[in-house]
């Protein structure tokens, strides 16, 4: 039976949910999925599911036991609305689960670490402004040839997206660019992206599309700078072994 979705302005908790210890000695990925009414996370670290529910990059979790945050728990559990939730209502699942659950508590602060910083190149940027609303959403998606379709984004949605899906350290916005916009990016991945690619053969193409480096600056008229910056992180002040099921 095919879920409708969960209404947009729903604000899901998980009715019952079980986390067990990830087995060990199985063949590991790491993934979510949803099966029918069911939740799941997948051999999931503590450190990892915190980075997927805030959006931030492991370097900005402070604190903490280091041997929890790198616990692998298997999380199956059940929402407390009809329909089916969309990945932000997933994230606010989760959210309320480590909470409850892990009984996660944090304040952020800022700190400087190793970061990118996103910076408009010489001869200015090249993008295009979008026509659509603010309120009709954006878009960040890959495909298997790296192709980066952004639709509606601003400079900052940009560098979220980049971190959490791309790059091996935080990302900053530094361009100063006050809209948001539509573009393509195609380049051929490095070994450091590819796993956090899905679908993408270990193999390059001499007749490919250049470097993810030079392809931001020749199709965007942006800077990738590696630089130290100052970084928002999340400081544990409670973290615990979850719960019983």
């Amino acid at each position: 039976m095919v879920l409708a979705p969960t209404p947009a302005n729903a604000d899901p908790a998980f009715e019952v949910a079980t986390i067990k210890p990830s087995d060990t000695s199985a063949p590991h990925g790491t993934f979510l999925k949803t099966d029918g009414r069911h939740s799941i996370a997948y051999n999931f670290a503590v450190r990892d599911l915190i980075c997927f529910v805030y959006g931030v990059h492991k370097s900005q979790i402070v604190g903490g036991s280091k041997a929890l945050l790198e616990t692998h728990f298997d999380i199956d559990g059940v929402p407390d609305i009809d329909g089916h939730p969309n990945i932000g209502q997933r994230k606010i699942m989760y959210r309320k689960l480590l909470e409850s659950r892990f009984k996660l508590a944090f304040h952020r602060e800022k700190q400087e670490l190793p970061a990118y910083a996103i910076v408009v190149a010489k001869g200015g940027p090249k993008l295009k402004k979008t026509e659509r609303k603010p309120g009709e959403g954006t878009v960040f998606s890959l495909d298997r040839q790296i192709v980066l379709e952004v639709r509606n984004a601003s400079m900052s949605d940009f560098a979220h997206g980049m971190q959490e899906a791309i790059l091996d350290k935080p990302v900053v916005d530094e361009t100063g660019l006050p809209d948001r916009y539509d573009f393509d990016l195609k380049w051929t991945p490095d070994e450091g992206q590819l796993s956090s690619v899905p679908g993408v053969e270990d193999h390059h193409d001499p007749n490919g599309p250049p470097g993810l480096y030079t392809a931001i600056q020749e199709q965007l008229g942006l800077k990738l700078e590696s630089k130290k910056a100052l970084v928002e992180v999340l400081v544990i002040d409670r973290l615990e072994m979850p719960s019983a099921n």
